[in-house]
């Protein structure tokens, strides 16, 4: 689960001075039961960050899902019992991180499902294309996807900019010199450049921006010179869902969507006071 100071800080933006108008209009000591929904089919996610942040303020939670679950339109997943201006403080927050997370995870599921029908040795992966990480991460990893890398500490991704600095065999050499650690990444654009890498001791090459049909040109050109097994093979670019299947049937490890979440679409969840107490 993410950490509650994490997760407090989105608490903090939104309510910076308190809830004014709870404050206002909700009498202190009136206690509530409410109850968050599931307004659409779909897999759901951040349940464990929720609960965290109402039971901070000293909300009574009990989960009726798991993070990662299948749910229905209408399913109750959480029921909440408390003060009732403390369940309204964190009420948005909440629900934003549910409707973030739950959108990421329903769509990683998806394109799993798609990907899976044709071949079940390809994996889905996130990228850095993000500035809520831990829990876009989480939520790629509730949907069955695979997080890449979460910094750029954590891996060695040589890139187009870092191409344009170093020549691609001395970039490998130093990389692979800097740690015995650290997996090296290459990414490149041409058949002639992945045949380099793969020579050079990439662990990873990631073909950007590539066709199938040219994808499949550089799968064989690999095989004929006995360096296919020595190299895990991503792709990346331009995959979209409509197209996603025909980059799974290639002899591909690995298919990485800047999309899922930078281009997030929201998951519908809501909370209703179901009775004051």
């Amino acid at each position: 689960m993410i950490p509650l100071t994490y997760l407090l800080r989105f608490l903090e933006e939104d309510a910076p001075f308190g809830d004014v108008t709870s404050e206002a209009v909700i009498p202190e000591d009136l206690k509530a039961e409410a109850v968050i929904i599931a307004k659409q089919d779909g897999v759901i996610a951040g349940l464990e960050e929720a609960k965290a942040l109402f039971e901070h303020f000293g909300v009574k939670v009990e989960l009726k899902a798991k993070d990662g679950d299948e749910v229905k339109k209408g399913t109750v997943v959480i029921k909440l019992e408390g003060n009732a201006r403390k369940i309204l403080l964190v009420e948005r927050t909440a629900l934003n991180i549910m409707g973030r997370m739950s959108g990421i995870a329903t769509q990683v599921r998806r394109l799993m499902e798609k990907v899976r029908a044709v071949n079940p040795n390809v994996r889905i992966a996130g990228t850095r294309k993000s500035l809520l990480k831990p829990l876009d991460k989480r939520a790629i990893l509730l949907g069955g996807g695979e997080s890449h890398r979460f910094s750029l500490s954590d891996a060695i991704l040589i890139k187009d900019n870092h191409l344009a600095l170093v020549p691609l065999e001395e970039a490998i050499k130093r990389a692979k010199a800097f740690s015995i650690y650290k997996v090296v990444e290459v990414e490149v654009e041409r058949l002639e450049d992945a045949l380099k890498a793969a020579k050079a001791g990439a662990d990873v090459i990631m073909l950007d921006n590539m066709t199938p049909e040219q994808i499949e040109e550089v799968l064989e050109a690999l095989k004929r010179e006995g360096l296919r097994d020595r190299v895990k093979i991503e792709v990346s670019g331009g995959i979209t869902p409509e197209n996603i299947e025909e980059y799974a049937t290639l002899d591909i490890d690995v298919i990485s969507l800047g999309a899922l979440t930078h281009s997030v679409k929201n998951f519908d969840v809501s909370l209703e006071i179901t009775r004051r107490l």
